[in-house]
């Protein structure tokens, strides 16, 4: 089948089986490789990515469904060398040990911050329930959320 979507804004026309997954195309076709496949069943939230600005598990999203969407995906958060603020802060609060759930963790806290600028630490801890960390970085996660709001929430002042 045929698809057309924009991805990290960038306009993509592919050939896709009807059973191929949103994150085998990203990753295979596109060579995306931010996005990672660890449980295939849309438990763990590592392959989290923003359709229309919404979080979706990439496992579970067929690529045909993405016909005329926008997927953003961990390539697509940085504005050319300079870091995202949830990803700097990410750095800076050490909210990633081995980084293989963080791109997921920085999707799904991307739409949070979009939808709530200013969350509470509650807000966040039950915002990224979906989104397990193998290493245990929660703490340090909420911490860089929260930070990453402070920043842009400066930012926006400051324009």
């Amino acid at each position: 089948m045929h698809v057309s979507m924009i991805v990290n804004e960038r306009e993509q026309a592919l050939d896709v089986a009807p059973h191929h997954s949103l994150l085998s195309v990203l990753r295979d076709q596109l060579h995306l490789t931010g996005t990672k496949l660890v449980c295939g069943r849309g438990e763990c939230g590592a392959c989290t990515v923003l359709l229309d600005g919404e979080p979706v598990y990439s496992c579970l999203t067929l690529a045909v469904a993405c016909e005329g969407r926008t997927v953003t995906t961990i390539e697509g958060v940085a504005s050319g060398n300079q870091l995202h603020p949830l990803q700097q802060a990410f750095i800076d609060h050490d909210a990633l040990q081995c980084g293989f759930c963080t791109p997921g963790q920085i999707l799904a806290a991307t739409a949070l911050l979009r939808g709530n600028p200013r969350p509470s630490e509650a807000e966040v801890v039950n915002w990224m329930s979906g989104n397990l960390c193998r290493c245990g970085a929660y703490p340090n996660i909420v911490r860089a959320i929260l930070a990453a709001s402070a920043t842009m929430q400066e930012r926006a002042r400051a324009q």
